[in-house]
């Protein structure tokens, strides 16, 4: 569990922390193996007799006061008595995991037997639109070949398709046989009979390790549905426009529906793969795509606005009911059309899934991108519960997960991997803040209660690999952080403990949030007043600027932060963030579901991934051996001051590598296999969550626009966000203006 702070020093009151200008926050990466400095948990068991204090419900931690029968709660301070048991047991503190480490994972005890343990198959569907072309089915097949090979023995996997009508696949025979229902094109319809009805779950869900072969064959036989079957079937007229026939949302909502009569019961997760190639446009679930238009280009009304909202709340509504069938659903779009995302991405999102977007199947890195997610570890049926000491409060959540009616600060997410990443900021309970007397510390504890599928090889019981062979058991574990930060007595101590990739998240967070209500225009003047704010703040705190009589004694603003390194990457971080599509307006050229996608995306990334994928890494080479230098600032200034030849740009979705028009000829191109740059590379992808694409360019012969597009220093950006004549050093100058009128 790694855990990153935008401040390492909490603000010592809220007139301190308001006055500051900065975020107050963290990010929570809670199935991380390791934390932020590379340690692992200290792991143990009988999670369930960790002492609970009786006001707050914090877990015991290494931070409290512990005597002989009782303990004093270290967020709270609330007096706590100890049974006989955890006396006897913390008599001997090197046995428990809890008085070793602040972080920690227990062994849960799981309700039901070893038998109803067994049950517990790891179950995969795929659905794919069959309302597509050949090269959508052969990317799809591809795609699905490659998670075959990723999915654990033991695993169970469906074939659906949909269309005008669903298909159920049973492979278990000795040839694929589809079973079809029609969809009804009733806007509000369901399927005219029950899948269970058209197939029995275990018949549909197949074994993996002996029903491989049969799967690719079921594969083969995929087609697209003609343009004759479409009309006949599905050929519905509305308001003139024909209807393709893609009956998306029927066929997730009995999908789901279908898979969750076996939940806790064949299955504890099953996870649903959704291939589309396009808007659902037939049947319940249906969108509009008309929306998006040339009405919305023209200056009658805001397109940035009005493509951002769901028109439907079909698959939000879904999603709540995917939550409580324990399914989680990953919905790959390759597409290039409007699809609007922006109504589908619910159904993945508050499920625990990913939401992928390909513009094209060409260069797709679908098929790698499955077997990568697949691959990894992830936990399942996760709870996560984040609480404070009484000074103050979480603020916000942020992250694709799903908030408990009931209780505040409980989030539920239904599949979570290493990489998934959520965000909270925080408020003080009161005006006085920390005192500046007490020695107690600002606490806050993270618990994350999980489950994984555990296979058999990694049992510790011989009885139990015996019992099993091929099936897996369910482990339930209880992850918990507990960390205490130091205050900053003022405002420069403040600015000396910043994260500036943590304030970046939460900043993301933020610009995303009022641009789904209030527009991209409002999300730009957000960040742009933001770090003016910031900037006059922090001038203020060191005195630089001083004012008198309304005129300026000292006009010399300082707005790169040179008397505080931590601050230093924010401004150019902004300026990348107002320059990115996640910010960029429609006019621009920028598609509202890439959009869509970016939020998704950026909202689920750890802070140093973001960073990349906002303002990426350029290192410089001076051979394929050697690095010259670590990092250059994204402007064609830093190319022609450095003598290297070789530069290599990580934006995380894509990786460059660009050799200048005067690199020597003798120098290999493309960097030869076994060189540092190569294995840097082949590192770099390793770590990845989803496959960067890779790229060899040389400058003077071959086309280098896809490596300068991203030094984006002399690219135009402005506060108000129409592309203007102003690059990085021109957005500064207006940056001190507005903080010179700021400050008058």
């Amino acid at each position: 569990m790694a855990v990153r702070a935008t401040v390492s020093r909490f603000p010592m009151e809220e007139d301190v922390q308001e006055s500051s200008g900065l975020p107050w926050g963290i990010t929570v990466t809670p199935f991380a193996s390791k934390d932020e400095n590379g340690l692992s948990p200290v792991y143990g068991s009988n999670g369930d007799l960790l002492p609970r204090c009786e006001n707050c419900y914090a877990y015991f931690n290494t931070y409290c006061e512990l005597d002989q029968w009782a303990w004093n709660c270290s967020l709270c301070g609330t007096l706590n008595g100890l049974d006989s048991q955890a006396i006897a047991r913390y008599s001997h503190p090197q046995s428990c995991a809890e008085m070793m480490s602040s972080f920690i994972d227990l062994e849960l005890p799981m309700e039901g037997s070893d038998e109803e343990m067994m049950q517990a198959c790891p179950v995969y569907v795929a659905a794919v639109d069959l309302s597509s072309s050949e090269e959508f089915l052969e990317l799809t097949k591809s795609a699905l070949q490659a998670a075959l090979e990723a999915l654990a023995p033991g695993s169970l996997f469906g074939l659906a398709t949909f269309s005008h009508k669903m298909g159920l696949y049973d492979v278990q025979g000795p040839i694929p046989v589809v079973k079809n229902v029609f969809i009804l094109p009733d806007m509000e319809g369901t399927l005219p009979i029950e899948l269970e009805d058209v197939m029995p779950l275990l018949q549909f869900l197949a074994p993996v390790e002996t029903c491989k072969d049969r799967i690719t064959a079921a594969l083969d036989t995929l087609r697209p549905t003609t343009s004759w079957e479409r009309t006949t079937g599905a050929g519905q007229e509305l308001d003139g426009v024909l209807m393709g026939g893609r009956g998306f949302g029927v066929a997730m909502e009995a999908l789901i529906k279908y898979l969750g009569s076996e939940y806790g019961i064949t299955f504890a997760l099953a996870r649903v793969f959704a291939f589309i190639s396009g808007p659902p446009d037939y049947g319940a679930g249906q969108l509009d795509t008309r929306r998006y238009g040339e009405q919305y280009a023209s200056k009658g009304e805001d397109a940035d606005r009005a493509l951002l909202p769901e028109q439907t709340p079909f698959y939000k509504d879904l999603a709540s009911v995917a939550v409580q069938a324990g399914v989680c659903v990953d919905i790959f779009a390759v597409t290039n059309e409007y699809t609007d995302l922006a109504s589908l991405k619910f159904l993945s999102i508050e499920s625990g899934g990913a939401l992928f977007l390909y513009s094209n199947t060409d260069d797709s890195t679908l098929p790698q991108d499955m077997y990568r997610m697949l691959s990894r570890p992830y936990a399942f049926g996760c709870i996560l519960r984040l609480r404070t000491s009484s000074e103050f409060k979480p603020g916000h959540s942020y992250g694709h997960f799903f908030p408990d009616p009931q209780y505040e600060n409980v989030q539920h997410i239904i599949c979570c991997d290493s990489f998934a990443t959520y965000a909270y900021d925080f408020d003080f309970t009161s005006a006085t803040g920390f005192s500046r007397y007490a020695s107690e510390q600002p606490v806050l504890q993270i618990a994350f209660q999980y489950t994984v599928i555990v296979p058999p090889e990694e049992l510790s019981s011989p009885r139990l690999v015996s019992a099993s062979r091929s099936k897996h058991l369910l482990k339930r574990r209880l992850r918990i952080r507990t960390l205490q930060f130091g205050t900053a007595r003022n405002m420069n101590e403040l600015y000396d403990n910043v994260d500036s990739e943590v304030v970046l998240s939460i900043l993301v967070h933020k610009v995303i949030l009022a641009s789904l209500e209030q527009g991209v225009r409002e999300g730009r003047m957000l960040l742009h007043d933001w770090l003016v704010i910031l900037t006059a703040q922090y001038n203020d705190a060191s005195k630089i600027v001083q004012f008198k009589n309304g005129g300026s004694l000292a006009a010399q603003v300082d707005v790169a932060f040179s008397q505080c390194p931590q601050l230093q990457p924010l401004p150019r971080l902004v300026f990348a963030l107002l320059r990115n599509p996640l910010l960029r307006f429609h006019e621009e050229g920028v598609h509202p579901d890439y959009r869509i996608y970016l939020q998704c995306l950026f909202s689920a990334l750890e802070p140093s991934s973001l960073h990349r994928a906002i303002y990426p890494v350029l290192t410089s080479y001076s051979t394929p051996d050697k690095q010259a230098y670590p990092r250059h600032s994204l402007s064609r200034a830093a190319l022609l001051t450095s003598d290297s030849p070789i530069f290599f740009l990580d934006a995380f979705t894509n990786l460059i590598v660009f050799y200048s028009s005067t690199a020597d000829p003798a120098l290999p191109f493309p960097p030869p296999q076994d060189c540092l740059l190569r294995s840097t590379i082949n590192k770099l992808k390793q770590e990845r969550s989803i496959t960067p694409k890779l790229f060899f360019i040389r400058g003077g012969q071959d086309d280098a626009s896809a490596f300068e597009n991203y030094l984006i220093e002399e690219h135009h950006v402005d506060g108000s966000g129409f592309a203007s004549v102003m690059g990085f050093v021109s957005f500064l100058e207006d940056v001190t203006q507005s903080v010179m009128e700021f400050m008058k």
